[in-house]
């Protein structure tokens, strides 16, 4: 009977692992590329830029309408001449039928046309620049929760680890309570102190599970309660970042930076635009028609008529009360667009800097903190040792334990505080994307 309870249980250890859904950074992102609603909502609108950056819709081609119409009159007239009497004629019933094709296109209107083409381009390279940017804020912001993940998960590792201590100390301090060597109290210290550590880890389990919501969210996973698991059980932290190679690729390839390029670039064409009212425009036309008319009176019965017609008409708008001040505004237009860009420079650099600090700083932390956590785990060894032959008291002892428990937080945060640093120079400097590879 033993050795069938132990099967079942290895049976139900063995099913739990395989329905346990471990992914690594790579996957989440993968998937949450594929599936995330922000992103798929920012590419439909990518696409729709790349439809409206077209020669059609900046009007560089013509328009051909096709047009038919009828009509009929029937109109009685009485007519009174200088000399004799008024008569009245009869109503006639006169018809008209037409048919034709007619042409319009504007082949001149100083340049506007070829200025407004080039803006839509630029609109299409703006949009592909959004849906990059709203990319690596996806990227960044999963890739964070990825590790909070992992580090709330390592912390709930050490709550539990912290549960174990204290209940084993609760058992030694009963076990000598009973037989006089400890007092009531040390035995009811140490189940205070259990059932703290206990409700501290009940509370952590909350922090996991909402983590874990969360990375379901962002991968727009149907089942956001899913029981997903980070297949890292460490915070990898990239040691190797450069300061000079950073501020070099934020000039180059910053998302932000280059957005606010192609918004310069669409404030001068926009001042272009206006300024091309200043030049005559040249318009042609064009078609070719049927045309019937049937009279009800007269000699004529019915006259037809078919054939082109082609006309060019040229014009210049010589004042229309607003170009000089729409011209002046579209130039402090290209300015404001010049000094944000300058602006947002001036403001990631400052971000760079400072994460930059906070990101050596915290890898200083960590390798304090290593050295902490080396000497708390001695420190705990020798006070259990102590602890076991009656000669430290329950007191001192939970003040190992938790000395031991502060020192796995410590550097625990200082990895994750580290990596968030890590993150966050990454995205700064263009290169977050190195995250899918």
């Amino acid at each position: 009977m033993r050795y069938i309870v132990s099967l079942l249980l290895l049976i139900a250890c063995a099913t739990n692992a395989m329905a346990q859904k471990r992914l690594s950074l790579q996957e989440c992102l993968e998937l949450g590329l594929q599936q995330n609603y922000d992103l798929l909502i920012t590419r439909n609108k990518q696409q729709i830029a790349d439809n409206n950056a077209s020669l059609g819709n900046a009007g560089m081609l013509p328009t051909v309408d096709l047009s038919a119409g009828y009509s009929g009159t029937a109109d009685q007239s009485r007519i009174t001449p200088r000399e004799g009497e008024s008569y009245t004629n009869k109503a006639a019933y006169n018809q008209t039928m037409d048919v034709g094709v007619s042409l319009g296109w504007t082949i001149f209107n100083g340049l506007k046309l070829q200025t407004s083409y080039k803006r839509l381009q630029e609109m299409k390279t703006l949009g592909l620049l959004q849906t990059r940017l709203e990319v690596e804020d996806f990227v960044a912001n999963l890739t964070a929760e990825y590790y909070n993940l992992i580090q709330q998960t390592l912390r709930l590792k050490n709550y539990r680890y912290a549960v174990a201590l204290s209940r084993e100390r609760l058992r030694i301090t009963e076990a000598r309570y009973r037989i006089g060597d400890f007092s009531r109290l040390d035995w009811l210290q140490a189940r205070v102190d259990f059932n703290a550590d206990s409700s501290q880890y009940m509370t952590q389990q909350e922090l996991v599970t909402a983590s874990r919501i969360r990375i379901n969210e962002l991968m727009a996973n149907p089942d956001v309660t899913e029981r997903c698991y980070a297949r890292d059980s460490v915070i990898d932290v990239n040691a190797s970042l450069e300061w000079d190679k950073l501020q070099q690729n934020m000039k180059e390839s910053n998302s932000e930076l280059l957005i606010a390029n192609r918004n310069t670039a669409i404030s001068e064409l926009d001042l272009k635009a206006i300024k091309s009212r200043n030049f005559p425009y040249l318009n042609l036309s064009a078609g070719y028609g049927y045309n019937r008319n049937i009279y009800g009176s007269g000699d004529t019965k019915v006259r037809g008529t078919i054939g082109p017609n082609v006309g060019l008409r040229m014009g210049f708008t010589i004042f229309d009360g607003n170009r000089r001040r729409e011209q002046r505004n579209a130039r402090i237009e290209v300015e404001n667009a010049k000094y944000s860009r300058e602006q947002l420079e001036q403001s990631l650099m400052a971000d760079l800097a400072n994460f930059w600090q906070a990101y050596t700083n915290n890898l200083e932390v960590i390798k304090l903190e290593q050295q902490n956590l080396i000497a708390a785990k001695e420190n705990y060894e020798i006070a259990m040792e102590r602890y076991l032959l009656g000669d430290l008291p329950g007191i001192e002892m939970r003040e190992a334990q938790k000395s031991l428990l502060d020192a796995e937080e410590r550097i625990l945060t200082a990895e994750y505080n580290t990596k968030l640093c890590e993150i966050s120079l990454m995205q700064i400097s263009g290169n977050i994307l190195e995250y899918l590879k």
